[in-house]
């Protein structure tokens, strides 16, 4: 490391940057998790995360990863030998995928490019092809960070639709929520993912299940075995204002806090600030001469950035001199894209100067790696920056 004073740019796509506000909630004492002093608490959080959510329904929190939500949205709707319906974006797709192989499901996986989302049209053509409805959910990532691309799950909820089929709708949205517009109720969505550790501008440590009724009712029969993960414990006892094991208590002082600077900014203007801020990202990336990763503008992340390395050039020999030099990280390309893509995270607690030192010191690592590009780039997204 060359360079080692100042802060360290974490510009990966998650874990984000922490607010010092919710840095400094976390750090308040610990209090009864059983006490009438913590059961308010949960009573006031819980009815301020719903929004977030879009939901006015049971918003299921764990101590665990997004990870640990993947696995508690298909145990609690499941059952062994159950046919489930994924679709190929990327990384994380896969490795969800993966998961509901290993807990006995039967996985009939749509194939991608990773450079588009979910496709409505292929997830009709396969549902209308199930004329048994032996499919019994739908597992769409909301938005891809592997690759930087957004599916369009309203439009996926209406192809649904469309065939008349019962299936379920779950949906990751880890890299999205509270970034990204979203809204679990009016779209139809009937589980949820989420994270803490991106959008919510947490340390990781919580994940989150958003349930709809037909959710909790295919729970009441579903098989797989589940015991840590089973929404209906948490359900009962958020009732009262508690949960059934310990919570991550100091982890949700940070939530509530949090969720406090997102009422303050106002959801709409959080999705503005990352819409603008994703435009000027791609605008750097064109005006350098290289090409978003990202191949349907309707599909553009406003969370991240993938951008795609010409050939011959090693995406992670740009990032480790961007890391050495400046003391900044950039996201990894993860499997098939490991060294062709680096990814530029541009969400959570984030504004237009911290973009810019981003955006600069791509730029420079760039050059220094020896790769040929436009050096007008950065001049183009900060035009973005200063007339949007």
């Amino acid at each position: 490391m060359t360079s080692q004073s100042g802060r360290h740019f974490l510009q990966i796509p998650g874990p984000t940057n922490v607010p010092d506000r919710v840095l400094r909630a976390i750090a308040a004492p610990t209090i009864d998790h059983r006490g009438p002093e913590f059961a308010a608490f949960t009573t006031e959080l819980l009815a301020g995360l719903g929004p977030v959510f879009g939901t006015t329904g049971p918003v299921v929190i764990f101590p665990g990863s997004g990870t640990g939500a993947w696995e508690a949205a298909l145990v609690n709707t499941l059952s062994t030998g159950d046919r489930v319906l994924h679709v190929e974006t990327g990384h994380f797709a896969t490795l969800w995928r993966q998961m509901a192989t290993t807990l006995g499901l039967y996985v009939d996986f749509v194939p991608g490019d990773w450079r588009h989302g979910a496709a409505p049209e292929a997830v009709a053509e396969r549902l209308a092809a199930d004329t048994a409805r032996t499919i019994k959910a739908v597992c769409v990532v909301h938005n891809e960070t592997s690759t930087g691309v957004t599916s369009r799950v309203p439009e996926i909820r209406r192809a649904m639709d469309a065939t008349g089929h019962p299936a379920l709708l779950l949906v990751d949205t880890i890299s999205s929520l509270g970034s990204i517009d979203y809204r679990h109720d009016e779209w139809g969505v009937d589980v949820t993912v989420a994270g803490s550790q991106k959008g919510l501008m947490l340390p990781p440590g919580l994940s989150f299940n958003a349930v709809s009724e037909k959710a909790l009712s295919a729970s009441r029969t579903a098989g797989l075995r589940r015991s840590y993960w089973d929404w209906q414990p948490v359900i009962d006892a958020n009732k009262r204002g508690y949960f059934p094991y310990t919570p991550a208590t100091n982890l949700l002082y940070g939530l509530a806090e949090a969720l406090r600077m997102l009422r303050a900014e106002g959801l709409p203007a959080v999705f503005a600030r990352h819409d603008r801020h994703a435009a000027a990202t791609r605008t750097a990336v064109r005006g350098w001469g290289l090409e978003v990763l990202c191949a349907d503008e309707r599909e553009y992340s406003s969370s991240l950035t993938a951008v795609l390395m010409p050939e011959g050039e090693d995406a992670d020999k740009v990032r480790e001199v961007i890391l050495d030099r400046f003391d900044m990280s950039l996201g990894a390309g993860l499997g098939r894209l490991a060294g062709r893509v680096f990814r530029i995270g541009h969400l959570g607690h984030f504004n237009d100067l911290t973009l810019a030192g981003t955006l600069a010191g791509v730029q420079l690592g760039l050059q220094l790696a020896g790769v040929r590009i436009d050096p007008n780039g950065l001049t183009a997204a900060l035009d973005v920056l200063r007339d949007s």
